[in-house]
């Protein structure tokens, strides 16, 4: 899990490098503006927009149990985060599995999208939905469904 926030924290530390060398040049604007654009990268990057990842097998195993879907995605997807802030609460209901830490996960999307590693590729009932509509995903959840 450590590793999860190496690219965050450099993230982090690379803005408040180019904000002070922006601020030491006279540029204050330019400072807060990349700062800002820093912070949302290592934002959309950091472990807390997603649910805690687990590994394909493990998720396959689950969801033989409890019949919840599973969706692949990895760090940096603007689909991938679109997903997840339009699921909201309900994205914790799901089992999340990062591809780019799971190379089974890498392998069931591939094998879904001829070889692509598209995402998020999400599994409902054994059938593989690339970029579904978080709308018709949060149906799936709801209880009536």
């Amino acid at each position: 899990m450590m590793r999860a926030w190496i690219l965050p924290t450099l993230l982090l530390l690379s803005g408040a490098v180019v904000a002070t060398g922006q601020i030491s040049e006279g540029s204050p604007g330019t400072a807060v503006a990349l700062l800002l654009a820093f912070l949302t990268l290592a934002g959309v990057n950091s472990p807390l927009v997603f649910p805690r990842s687990i590994g394909a097998q493990e998720a396959q195993r689950r969801t033989a149990v409890d019949g919840r879907p599973v969706v692949y995605w990895r760090p940096g997807c603007t689909y991938c985060i679109r997903l997840r802030i339009r699921l909201g609460r309900s994205a914790r209901r799901l089992h999340w599995v990062n591809i780019w830490r799971d190379p089974a996960g890498a392998a069931v999307v591939r094998a879904a999208n001829d070889g692509n590693e598209t995402v998020p590729t999400v599994v409902v009932a054994g059938r593989p939905h690339t970029n579904p509509d978080p709308a018709w995903l949060r149906d799936m959840l709801s209880p009536s469904a």
